[in-house]
């Protein structure tokens, strides 16, 4: 298969720190940049980067021919409840459905427990009269007074956005459709969001909260989005402009505007996909991605080169780790374990005299004490240079320059005065508390999937990631540590490894022993035509790969499996090729079949995507090469000995294939510091990552 000609193509992600910049050009050389977010105006941000990455490679905008984009602008906003004033039509009867939820306590033995509030409180969810059932027939026709009576509440109450979201309207949205054509003719303004739409899936209460969390920040994110497009178009840019969505696929600016939530976690995709195609070039099968930034830190377990996947995603969970407490989000996702502990959350000393750091972080404004921008909290940023790990020098190439000692003076007052501790001892603190925090996220993802994590080797990246990765390897009890090209960006150029793609999901119900092929070609015929449009606007001329599969279960049952579907159009004895399709596959995840009893099928999906391109393999490793001799020495803390040993200061860009340092060490870049423990050896492969060993596998190997 002939590959596609190479193209200039450009990535940025907003942190809620630093906002990173990769620009890959037609002739294969990669740039990046960081500058820290704009919070007031996020696209400035932006604006900035790509001016600075074109400068670098020496390229006008016109040069370039794709533009992606990710950003946790939608996330922040549902986290913290600064998004539209949101009201709910649904259908009478079930108003209170959204506030039921499971009806189930996600933790029973806490007589206080705090459930998530709905992002619509009661007197704005409202009801009007129709009905249909879960076949889309029409029990009830729409009764338009009732949708009429409810203009006045939307003027007095100041209604912003509104979610519509009917029993069983991913059936049949004709009702839907209506409510929101009469309520368009009245208030032309008004961002509304169909449940149809945005997740047409059964299952009420996650169709409902994934309509609502749409409504919310729909408002926000257009005007982000549309400001965005104006500043990229005034910088003479006139290709293709895609967002990157949780699944680890791309959509169009139309789409992302009128289906935000889907972005819910764009950026962390972007560091999966990054981590997955390294496991792929260094031969890994079981990978945990460790990517830390600014303000959260995201864990992610990828086997055999392919990441743990998910229909079901919750944001702003009141209980840290434990399921069932947070909103439900119904959209294709990238299973991933996220906590607020990032180089900028905030650290401080409760009421039981405890560290603690996080969720809420110093942003890019005023930022870290070390800043000197104004701040005086202290932040993990600030305990890191406190205990060596970050030369205040080099940091962010040199277009910030830190102030150790207002870093050791902000973590004096707000912890070490509480617990009688010194500046050093409180940073080492902070630092102990992030790192057991991040272990402890990572085993419980790990269990609650089943999977191990001392086996695996870690990917660390992000801006924050390779200064603690070793200390969160020695706790989880990992051996070997990869930090790649890049590593400060990783998820800016995680977007460029992308393939465009997107997902479709619908719902329809069928029960395989009356099963209807011509409709479920149909359905899935219209699911391709959706998929189509959206990737050709960043493949026009590529050829693309079409991947179908049908969520199915006994009949009873709660839950769902996905099958895959045979690459073709579906005929009448598919029957039996899907039960035992089925049959393989439950057998696989249950260990049994139950005999007896009929199969059906509730959702269907589709994805459209480019063909991935192969990955480089890493050459086999040979001997070593002595290192350069280190450009300055650094006193670094050592939570071993709980002293300062010398480290030595090592160019990453100095350092070529082969060559390996003996830790401790610093290996400096513009974006990041990668610390090597005395316990740790590093050493460079030839796709030019760092490879970190404990000493005894750096030995035995």
């Amino acid at each position: 298969m002939p590959q596609a000609p190479l193209r200039t193509r450009l990535a940025v992600d907003i942190g809620g720190t630093f906002t990173d910049v990769a620009l890959e050009s037609a002739d294969g050389r990669r740039l990046t940049t960081k500058v820290l977010t704009t919070p007031s105006a996020p696209e400035q941000g932006v604006v900035e980067g790509i001016g600075k990455v074109l400068a670098l490679a020496d390229l006008e905008a016109s040069a370039v021919d794709l533009i992606l984009h990710g950003t946790t602008l939608a996330t922040n906003a549902l986290i913290e409840r600064k998004g539209a004033k949101t009201a709910l039509i649904t259908t009478e009867g079930l108003r209170d459905s959204l506030e039921m939820a499971y009806e189930n306590r996600f933790d029973q033995y806490d007589i206080n427990i705090d459930r998530p509030l709905p992002l619509v409180p009661r007197h704005l969810r409202w009801p009007v009269r129709e009905r249909s059932d879960f076949r889309g027939r029409v029990l009830l026709p729409l009764e338009t007074d009732s949708v009429e009576a409810l203009f006045p509440l939307i003027e007095s109450e100041g209604i912003e956005s509104l979610a519509i979201g009917l029993i069983h309207a991913y059936a049949n949205p004709q009702h839907e459709q209506q409510v929101a054509d009469q309520i368009s003719r009245r208030f032309p303004e008004l961002a509304l969001t169909l449940s149809s739409e945005v997740c047409p899936e059964v299952r009420e209460y996650e169709r409902q909260s994934t309509a609502c969390a749409n409504a919310y920040v729909q408002p926000l994110m257009a005007r982000y989005l549309r400001e965005l497009e104006g500043q990229v178009t005034a910088m003479g840019f006139t290709c293709p402009f895609l967002l990157m969505t949780s699944g680890g696929g791309l959509t169009d600016l139309r789409t992302a505007a009128k289906f935000p939530i889907r972005l819910v976690e764009s950026g962390p995709a972007g560091g999966a996909i990054l981590a997955s195609r390294i496991a792929t070039e260094c031969g890994l099968d079981q990978v945990l991605s460790y990517d830390m930034g600014g303000t959260t830190a995201k864990i992610c377990l990828i086997d055999e080169g392919k990441p743990l996947t998910s229909r079901t995603f919750e944001v702003d969970r009141a209980y840290r780790f434990m399921k069932g407490s947070g909103l439900p989000l119904r959209i294709p996702v990238i299973e991933m374990v996220e906590i607020g502990a990032g180089g900028g959350s905030i650290a401080s000393v409760d009421r039981l005299k405890r560290i603690a750091v996080g969720p809420q972080s110093a942003g890019a404004d005023p930022g870290p004490a070390c800043y000197g921008q104004g701040g005086t909290k202290p932040t993990v940023t600030d305990a890191d240079v406190v205990l060596g790990k970050i030369d205040p020098q080099s940091f962010a190439g040199g277009a910030v320059t830190l102030q150790p000692d207002s870093a050791a003076q902000a973590l004096e007052a707000e912890v070490g005065a509480a617990l009688g501790l010194d500046g050093t001892t409180s940073a080492f603190g902070v630092c102990e508390l992030v790192d057991e925090n991040m272990a402890n996220a990572a085993r419980v993802h790990a269990i609650e999937w089943g999977k191990d994590v001392a086996s695996r080797t870690m990917i660390a990246f992000g801006g924050a990631a390779p200064l603690h990765a070793a200390r969160l390897a020695e706790k989880l009890g990992i051996e070997r540590i990869v930090v790649p090209v890049g590593a400060g960006v990783g998820s800016a150029i995680g977007f460029l490894r992308a393939p465009i793609a997107y997902e479709v999901v619908r719902s329809r119900y069928q029960i395989l022993s009356g099963f209807d092929a011509a409709a479920a070609n149909d359905l899935l015929a219209e699911m391709a035509r959706e998929a189509n449009e959206i990737v050709r606007l960043g493949a026009p001329d590529e050829e693309l790969v079409e991947t179908r599969s049908a969520f199915m279960r006994y009949r009873g049952q709660g839950h769902e499996i996905s099958v895959a579907l045979p690459p073709r159009d579906l005929v009448s004895a598919d029957r039996e090729t899907l039960e035992a399709a089925f049959a393989e596959q439950y057998s696989t995840v249950y260990g049994r079949t139950i005999p007896g009893l009929e199969v059906e099928v509730l959702t269907w999906t589709l994805t459209v995507s480019t063909e991935p391109s192969v990955p480089e393999a890493a050459a086999k490793e040979g001997e070593s090469v002595a290192a350069p001799a280190p450009t300055g020495q650094r006193q670094v803390f050592d939570p071993h000995t709980s002293t300062f040993l010398e480290a030595g200061l090592y160019r990453r860009a100095d350092l070529s294939s082969g060559m390996e340092v003996q830790g401790p060490a610093l290996i400096v870049e513009d974006q990041t510091t990668t610390v090597v423990p005395t316990q740790f050896s590093a050493r460079i492969n030839s796709l030019g990552y760092i490879l970190l060993a404990r000493q005894a596998t750096a030995q035995e190997a």
